[in-house]
């Protein structure tokens, strides 16, 4: 089945032209990720197919059959919406199927009324048909995996972070034909992109989205579409694919461009020459020969090239010793102890809220700890890339912000030593006519890749990255990758992307329970194999604790010591307690399975008890099996 297609879109921005002629249509089944460099109008790609922006020309057409759900990079809610109410809404005509069913059930009140009763069974009939009796608990279990753990909390007092989990939770819930995800990785950490990986590769939907995260794309992706120099270019397979198909399609393009440029230099010589023709024919001649011309060039591509020189580091870099932080009770990290020495290299890792960004501000001195000390060398020059966006005006201009940090900066080597703020600017793909435009103008990457440039130029020996993967383009991060091969400071960066990870760091430094921070050598995917192992390790320990707890309950029976007078009266009273305890579980069981009787709030609250009941059961029996052994090997001995 076609889910949609599109014909013939063009769009342009503030007399930028972002891209034309474009044609694109996808298939069920299929999971299409949409890559380019920053600002070539991916995002509004997406805008334009899920109908929130309109082209200049062409048009996009959906199946009639086909449903889809959009998640923007900036998600909006009403203002006192509640987390899991604006999940839930994904699922509207569900939601109010149960609230209908709750208001039946309280109407009817166990008293006889056919319409009431005839109408409850259509409506259970249609919940049932939905699977839709677990709505809440999805909802909050959804909620939870991506970091939000408090589902009740108000929108209007969340981070730009947090309420993008909750329209992503939003989004998965609905469960449509078509999901159109923009960025869906951002603001997850590792746990959060994994699960979510795993959801969407376990899935049959349509996928169509945009990211940067690279092992996600690989993992998840059958076909990517790159947009580039104004027009879309289609790959079938996964990322890996794609990168060996776009190696051989540019060898094929360099090949084409150097024959065609052979082609219309032998034209003009032509008409240097004055060759004799009919007039036609010269005149078709020249009219191609001018379309040549005039036709768009395929540019280079020209990697971005840092150059940022390092300066002197003292024998004291960043001495951190016993420090710890705690926000409102909750401890964030405790006796976290770090001497840095030059070449450090450490990826900084732990869920949604557990004080990566806090660390870093309080090792970069911006926060004081609340135990121990922190000590910065007098050489230190700390760069500090963050999250936010900041620092930025919007009527200045971009030559205009650089010059705010240094009109050149000096990278220590080669004929390019000097570096201007106009140099730095074209190597991080700013054109040069685009030097003097206004910051409000940018794109949200173009603004994080300008951030980033202020804190380069500083020329920093301490460079601290926080999430900064985030908006940024392929091609940027791959230059940044390749610079920070080169760098011989001390780097300390806080990521949930794997594949960053994986070529920037040396040490892994893990937010764990209890605000203990564990340190792991390797970079992210050997601390994957490690906490494989550990996990492993303690699932055979697990299983070879069984038996000796059972040797030890033989023993204990072998010993023949008799019941004492309290535990018989224990083991009495817990035979009744069993007891009670199994009647109460086969009235609930009873009570879930005539479900059409009971509201989904009521419901979920039942589906807990029963739960709790098992294992308060579970722990009883073992106790009344310890003392039963206990008592049969007392009767033996007699």
């Amino acid at each position: 089945m076609t889910i949609f297609s599109a014909s013939n879109l063009a769009k342009s921005f503030d007399d930028k032209l972002l891209f034309r002629n474009i044609s694109f249509g996808m298939e069920e089944g299929e999971r299409v990720g949409i890559i380019g460099r920053n600002g070539v109008g991916k995002t509004t790609l997406l805008r334009i197919i899920a109908g929130v922006e309109h082209p200049d020309e062409g048009e996009v057409t959906f199946n009639r059959q086909a449903r889809f759900e959009y998640l923007r990079q900036l998600p909006e809610f009403a203002e006192e919406a509640i987390a899991l109410d604006a999940v839930m809404d994904a699922r509207r005509e569900l939601r109010r199927d149960l609230e209908k069913h709750a208001a039946l059930c309280a109407r009817l009140g166990g008293a006889d009324n056919d319409d009431i009763t005839l109408e409850l069974e259509a409506v259970t009939a249609r919940i049932e048909a939905a699977h839709g009796w677990n709505l809440e608990n999805e909802a909050t279990t959804i909620l939870h995996r991506l970091g939000v753990h408090d589902p009740r909390v108000s929108t209007a007092t969340m981070s730009g972070g947090q309420r993008k989990r909750v329209a992503l939770a939003r989004v998965l819930l609905s469960d449509p034909d078509l999901l159109i995800l923009d960025e869906p990785t951002n603001h997850l950490d590792a746990d959060s992109v994994q699960y979510l990986q795993d959801r969407l590769q376990n899935s049959s939907r349509s996928l169509l989205m945009i990211t940067h995260d690279r092992y996600f794309l690989d993992a998840v992706c059958n076909r990517i579409v790159e947009v580039d120099q104004q027009r879309l270019y289609s790959y079938p397979g996964s990322y890996e694919k794609y990168l060996e198909q776009k190696e051989t399609l540019i060898q094929a393009q360099d090949s084409a461009a150097e024959h065609l440029r052979n082609k219309l230099r032998r034209e003009l010589d032509w008409l240097a020459a004055g060759a004799k023709a009919r007039r036609t024919k010269a005149r078709g001649r020249i009219k191609w020969i001018e379309e040549m011309q005039a036709a768009p060039k395929r540019t280079e591509q020209k990697d971005i090239k840092i150059e940022i020189g390092k300066s002197f580091l003292g024998s004291r870099i960043v001495d951190a010793v016993n420090t710890s932080r705690s926000i409102n009770g909750h401890t964030l990290f405790k006796k976290f102890d770090y001497i840095a020495a030059p070449g450090d290299r450490i990826g900084i890792i732990g869920p949604n809220g557990s004080g990566k960004s806090t660390l870093l501000r309080v090792l970069s001195g911006e926060l004081e700890t609340e135990s121990g000390y922190i000590k910065l060398g007098q050489s230190v020059n700390i760069g500090f890339f963050r999250q936010e966006i900041h620092d930025l005006k919007p009527t200045q201009t971009m030559i205009g912000s650089l010059r705010e940090i240094a009109e050149y900066i000096d990278t220590g080597e080669g004929r390019d030593r000097y570096l201007t703020a106009r140099d730095l600017l074209e190597r991080f793909q700013f054109p040069h006519k685009r030097h003097g435009a206004q910051i409000q103008t940018l794109s949200g990457g173009e603004k994080r890749r300008l951030m980033l440039l202020r804190v380069l130029m500083s020329n920093p020996n301490v460079l601290m990255l926080d999430e900064p993967t985030n908006d940024f383009d392929i091609n940027t991060l791959s230059a940044l990758e390749e610079w920070l091969e080169y760098f011989h400071g001390v780097l300390l960066i806080v990521s949930h992307d794997r594949a960053f990870l994986d070529r920037t760091v040396h040490h892994i430094y893990a937010f764990e329970d209890g605000g203990n921070i564990k340190k792991y050598p390797g970079n992210y995917s050997a601390y994957l194999e490690k906490k494989e192992a550990a996990d492993k390790e303690r699932s055979a320990a697990k299983a070879a604790a069984a038996p000796e707890q059972r040797d030890t309950r033989s023993q204990r029976r072998s010993k023949k010591v008799k019941l004492t007078y309290a535990e018989k009266i224990e083991y009495k009273k817990l035979e009744d307690e069993i007891a009670a305890l199994e009647d109460n579980k086969t009235e609930i069981e009873s009570a879930l399975s005539a479900a059409a009787n009971m509201d989904y709030k009521e419901m979920a609250s039942k589906s807990e008890e029963l739960q709790q009941l098992n294992t308060e059961i579970e722990e009883k029996m073992m106790r009344w099996m310890e003392l039963s052994e206990k008592a049969e090997g007392a009767d033996q001995d007699d």
